[in-house]
């Protein structure tokens, strides 16, 4: 891609499955990145697969509910590579569960993950973007967010919210020459897919019924998503902004 070369771009949720293939991507067209994710051992494991050298890798774990953290997480980044240019927001996560069994507790930490988590993202990227003269915001959304998804009820309103939010700071902040924009995965086999359908003969049943309902036959790979980040966070995609995507073999339709 145009323009990624020397870029420096944070990623969420780096040391999972979406997360991993995304920074792969970035460090085969020549970015730096700094590697965010809660888990301290999966991200010495992410440094390891990926090969990077400490020049082109920051590793950091942190917990970005914690607006504490994620600002100094962000600092530490700039601090190393001078500037930053790319913020992806990654991380996500969910239990299944019909709405009217869960509790408010849950409600919080689905919602402190999944929008909070952003919010705090780019109210510490946003001045470093500008101040460089303009950058690329990805947030990583949900089909989920864009037509409902049973078993998912707070996690698709987390990812509705994202969407809208994304597309008020696209406006708020063209001026500054960001784009923001969204990419919308639908379901893609990765662990937390795993956890939603559950092991045993049930859980690959649902499985089964997904793959049946998507035209291209086929669940989405983590490696499906990280072409179409890169696009966005490339020169190429300079005049895109407040642009909802969905990545779902052709799925309308969720839950």
């Amino acid at each position: 891609m145009r323009g990624l070369k020397n870029r420096v771009a944070i990623v969420t949720g780096a040391a999972g499955g979406i997360g991993r293939a995304i920074c792969r991507r970035f460090i085969e067209e020549e970015a730096n990145i700094v590697a965010l994710d809660v888990n301290a051992d999966a991200l010495k494991q992410l440094a390891t697969d990926l090969g990077a050298g400490e020049q082109r890798l920051l590793c950091v774990a942190a917990d970005i509910t914690d607006y504490a953290a994620v600002e100094g997480a962000i600092e530490r980044g700039v601090a190393k590579f001078g500037k930053l240019d790319i913020l992806v927001n990654n991380a996500g996560w969910d239990v299944a569960k019909p709405f009217l069994q869960t509790e408010p507790d849950l409600w919080d930490k689905i919602i402190a993950i999944n929008l909070r988590g952003p919010l705090n993202l780019h109210k510490a990227a946003l001045p470093h973007l500008i101040a460089a003269g303009g950058g690329k915001i990805v947030n990583v959304a949900s089909d989920a967010g864009r037509v409902g998804s049973s078993g998912e009820a707070v996690y698709s309103a987390c990812k509705g919210g994202l969407i809208s939010f994304s597309k008020t700071i696209a406006r708020e902040c063209a001026r500054d020459n960001v784009r923001v924009n969204v990419v919308c995965p639908g379901p893609t086999d990765t662990a937390l897919l795993r956890s939603f359908v559950g092991d045993g003969e049930y859980g690959q049943k649902i499985y089964d019924g997904l793959k049946r309902a998507i035209p291209l036959k086929r669940l989405g790979q983590p490696d499906d998503i990280p072409g179409l980040i890169a696009f966005l966070s490339s020169d190429d995609a300079n005049f895109i902004t407040g642009q909802v995507i969905s990545v779902s073999g052709g799925l309308t339709m969720s839950g």
